[in-house]
């Protein structure tokens, strides 16, 4: 294992005897799965978290958490503590499963399970929990034939994320109910979903799941079309130092590829950090399971914040399935114009 990696192992030990002994226990954060009618695919994380006491002010502040989310900011999901190796029990359509958290308390597994098309819920919990937790999951029919694939920074969020330092600002100070939702994006979003009926839609980023809970709140508030979240880890690997947000991308979509090979995909995302080149290496090594690509052009001030000029944008392929525009709107018309929205 890479130094970094027992490091981090040393550390997360150390915090998490360190939490248990104040009285933490392993709480089950639940993320939207997805899946066929045969099979799903179950995501969550492990984390320690205080308990919380009937009556107590933070029970109240639970119960009100709707109104304001008591406003989060960012750097709260970053300082939980993961459980290392847990026994996470999934309880779906009346079958059990067992699963073992990995080293950075996240669960990703794929369970067998005969589910009817459409959405429901597993039931998720550790021995130490006293009420097990609902993760959505959404089951995609045999007959559907498209599916959505939407970036998420500055796709559908503007985040200058490329630029190191407005990063951590948003992602470590800024309260969530500051992001600014892509002018536009949401309703594009929400037509493609509503005109290809029980399409699924994925939110594939480079972002950390750390930051899920506070994503799907913004997805929600904004009135994106629900989906699973395909997050990183970040940290270091067994055998690296930080892991790849580009290989994490490539590894998705040709899961996703390999799992629904009759489903061809439209593909959303932006200019501003690796989009393109990706998402043109997915269709060239799966040319049956792309739809369409539609892709947002940063404005030259967002361009400039991402790392590069605008006039460095990568030039559109002659692919005529490929569609550029600065916001939702635009990509929407093009895509109207080769039949994908009415």
């Amino acid at each position: 294992m890479h130094r970094a990696a027992r490091i981090e192992d040393w550390l997360h030990f150390k915090r998490e005897h360190s939490a248990r002994k104040r009285g933490y226990l392993p709480t089950v954060i639940p993320y939207a799965g997805y899946g066929s009618t045969e099979w799903v695919r179950i995501l969550c994380r492990v984390l320690l978290a205080k308990p919380v006491k009937p009556g107590s002010s933070l029970a109240r502040r639970h119960r009100g958490a709707d109104r304001r989310e008591t406003g989060i900011r960012g750097w709260r999901s970053f300082t939980s503590v993961p459980v290392n190796d847990v026994t996470v029990t999934i309880e779906i359509n009346g079958s059990l499963h067992r699963v073992q958290a990995d080293r950075g308390g996240v669960v990703d597994t794929v369970v067998p399970v005969t589910l009817t098309p459409g959405w429901h819920t597993a039931k998720l919990h550790t021995d130490d929990t006293v009420d097990p937790v609902e993760a959505p999951i959404f089951i995609v029919a045999p007959s559907v034939r498209r599916g959505i694939i939407s970036d998420v920074d500055d796709t559908v969020m503007v985040t200058t994320l490329p630029r190191p330092l407005l990063a951590a600002w948003n992602t470590f100070v800024l309260d969530e109910h500051a992001r600014v939702p892509t002018p536009g994006m949401a309703v594009f979003l929400d037509r493609l979903a509503a005109e290809n009926e029980g399409a699924p839609v994925i939110y594939l980023s480079t972002g950390a799941w750390n930051v899920a809970p506070t994503l799907t709140r913004f997805l929600n508030r904004n009135l994106y079309p629900s989906g699973a979240l395909l997050l990183t880890d970040w940290g270091p690997t067994h055998d690296r130092w930080f892991r790849s947000g580009q290989d994490h991308k490539r590894a998705n979509l040709r899961r996703l590829a390999l799992e629904f090979p009759d489903i061809r995909w439209i593909l959303i995302g932006d200019d501003g950090q690796h989009d393109e080149a990706i998402y043109g290496e997915f269709q060239r090594e799966f040319p049956g399971s792309v739809e369409a690509v539609a892709i947002r052009q940063l404005s030259p001030s967002e361009a400039v914040l991402a790392g590069r000029l605008a006039k460095d944008s990568t030039a559109a392929p002659p692919d005529p399935r490929w569609v550029y525009g600065p916001d939702g709107s635009a990509l929407a018309r093009h895509l109207a114009e080769h039949g994908l929205i009415f």
